[in-house]
Formats: structure tokens, sequence, C-alpha cells
């Protein structure tokens, strides 16, 4: 099977986020695998393990990416590719990320990309479906159980609390989900074998891409912390006058009356 993983690089979970002038402040921060992505490639290199074939991490990024595609390969996966756009992309979004895929994708021979979820920093949850769209291939979202057999492929995904079945065929996007499996750490084997392992890295012009073709189709204008939690207030007094004050404080400060 040839099997391929869309891998994001985002902050730390631990990181403390640091806005100046409207933009996140990433001077010094520390970047992991996407978590939501750690579960693709786990899936990834299972399915693999099962059916034979190659798992390819594929991402879109800068020069600092190398490192998350690294663990990927320590992790198990065969070769990972960055497409870097550092050089050519100030800002992208949705519609550059998806274009940039779409023209790596444009030779390749497919039987299962996986991606995460979503992203912990933007959480769109926008690359896959638009991915698949425009390679014209289905695609199942936030599945947390996959069986393929031949051509054939049973999903369970996660709907709103409940588990929603799904038949369907490959080539085949999907999406991953927490509770679709347990992804493993790297071990130090892996990791001395990863440094081995074929990573390549390509630019637009590789994929007969411009500027122009990945012009982001909106913009970010600000971005801001959510304002600090205030403390909570306790009322004391006979039960007829907290209620009372309650019904004034919903009314006067909260303003929901």
């Amino acid at each position: 099977m040839n099997i391929f993983v869309l891998m994001k690089s985002t902050f730390d979970t631990e990181e403390k986020i640091i806005i100046n002038d409207g933009r996140i402040d990433d001077d010094g921060a520390e970047f992991i695998i996407n978590p939501y992505d750690e579960y693709a490639i786990e899936e990834a290199i299972n399915q693999r393990d099962t059916h034979g074939g190659e798992v390819t991490v594929v991402t879109v990024g800068t020069g600092e990416s190398e490192k998350q595609l690294r663990t990927a390969l320590a992790m198990g996966a065969d070769k990972a590719v960055l497409v870097n756009t550092e050089d050519d992309m100030e800002q992208g979004d949705q519609y550059s990320t998806v274009k940039i895929l779409e023209a790596f994708f444009k030779d390749k021979e497919v039987d299962l990309i996986l991606a995460g979820n979503v992203a912990i920093d933007e959480a769109s949850g926008q690359i896959g479906p638009r991915l698949a769209e425009r390679l014209n291939i289905p695609y199942v979202t936030t599945i947390t159980d996959i069986n393929i057999d031949g051509t054939k492929v049973s999903i369970e995904r996660d709907v709103e609390g409940d588990t929603e079945i799904v038949e369907t065929t490959i080539p085949l996007l999907v999406t991953c989900q927490q509770g679709l499996n347990e992804p493993r750490y790297p071990s130090l084997p892996g990791i001395m074998k990863a440094k081995k392992k074929p990573l390549d890295e390509l630019e637009l012009d590789d994929l007969d891409l411009d500027e122009d073709d990945v012009e982001p189709k909106t913009k970010t204008i600000e971005i801001f912390l959510p304002p600090e939690r205030q403390s909570g207030k306790v009322l004391s007094g006979e039960f007829d006058e907290q209620v009372k004050e309650l019904v004034s404080l919903l009314k006067n400060e909260a303003k929901v009356l």
C-alpha cells in the first residue's frame, strides 16, 4: 500500500503563547508534531505492518519542521517530505496548503492518506476534506477504527458522542481522532535509523507553482488572547437578600437579564 500522512508542526501544548503587535511571537518557542497527527502516523505504521507497502509523511512549512519529520521517521515511517515555503510565502491559509498538497499528489499513486482531525493551533479541520475533494477521492473524518480488506474499507467514526459505521473503498483519505490508537514513542534504535531514512525537501518551483498560485484567500487581521478570567463572587446574608443581589449582578454586571 502507498500510505501518506499529512503532518503539521504546532506549538508545544505546554508552551506559553506570547502576543506582540497582534501576532504570535514564536521566537525560541518549542514545536512538536500536532498531537492529532500522531494518531495518523501511528495508524499509518499499523496499516503498513498489516498490509505491506510504505509510509511517507508530508508537511508544508519551514526548515524548522525537519525535526518533527525526523521524529515521525523515528516512530517508524519510511520516508518524509518537506515542502519548504519559507522563501516563497510569508503567510498562507488552508487554501494555500491544499493547493500545494494537490500539486504534490498530482503524480502520486495513493491508496490511503491519513491526517489529524484538527491542528491544535488553528483547529479548522479543513485540510483533509478539502484535499480529498481536490483529488476526487472519498474521505471520512474523525475516525476511531479502520479495517481494510482488499479495496474495501470499514470505518468507525465519532459523531456527537455516538459511533457511525461507514463502508467505503480505497483510495481514501481519513482524519484521525483520539481513541483510534495509542501513538508510540520513538525508540533509540528508531531514532538511529531515522538519521538514514530519506527526507526530501521541495520548493514551490519543484511543484510547478509560484507565489500567485498559493496566494491565501483569507487574511489574519489580529490575534489576541482571551480576557483573563475574573474571580467569582460569594453571596452572603439571608437567602432572599442573596437572590436579590444575584439578580442585580446578572442584570447590571453580567448583562444577561
